[in-house]
């Protein structure tokens, strides 16, 4: 069969908290873990495109096409991420965010790149997560939009702490063209293309 006739499959899913973005590991402190393959009856050779951590929810596409992959994770790309945060984001904070924070990565220090950052004025309307955040007796809590180009290991943590305002949830809602709309928590659906 030629490289050319070769059938790739695509998705999209809702990755619900507490799942890892791979498919299985055979270390054993991480064998109570859960895996995306208990999601979805995925074939052979489907991979994650991106990350999200095991505390981070939302939308996550998968292919068995490598090359589509190496696209989506590039510069050229959009991820957009709602986030709630510990207190009522202030404009500066959101001003620090859109103009790029220094953090610290792999004993390394950088800047991010400008992003677009802004507050959502209702709250969003997302399954309860598995795990409770916190409720209000603890303070306030605000939910914005960060729409970043990069994405290093756990980039939007620490870009809202950077700015005073830690996560309580992470939530990616669009990759591009692509958004979470038509998905319920933990459901996977095929695509036809991701590009």
């Amino acid at each position: 069969m030629s490289l050319n006739t070769v059938k790739h499959f695509h998705y999209k899913l809702f990755k619900p908290y507490g799942y890892l973005s791979q498919f299985m590991s055979s270390a054993k402190h991480e064998q109570k873990k859960k895996f995306l393959g208990e999601l979805y009856d995925f074939p052979e050779g489907t991979m994650a495109i991106g990350r999200l951590d095991k505390d981070s929810e939302g939308l996550l596409l998968l292919t068995t096409d490598g090359q589509i992959s190496y696209t989506i994770t590039s510069t050229a790309v959009e991820k957009e991420y709602y986030v709630q945060v510990d207190g009522d984001i202030t404009n500066d904070a959101l001003e620090q965010l859109k103009k790029g924070v220094d953090l610290s990565h792999k004993k390394d220090t950088y800047t991010t790149k400008p992003c677009k950052a802004y507050k959502l004025i209702e709250v969003p309307d997302f399954p309860e997560r598995g795990k409770n955040i916190r409720d209000d007796r603890h303070g306030k809590t605000s939910w914005i939009s960060i729409t970043i180009t990069e994405g290093k290991f756990r980039q939007v943590r620490k870009m809202t702490a950077a700015v005073g305002f830690p996560t309580l949830r992470l939530v990616r809602v669009r990759i591009g063209a692509i958004t979470l709309e038509g998905l319920n928590y933990g459901e996977v659906k095929e695509m036809d293309s991701l590009v």
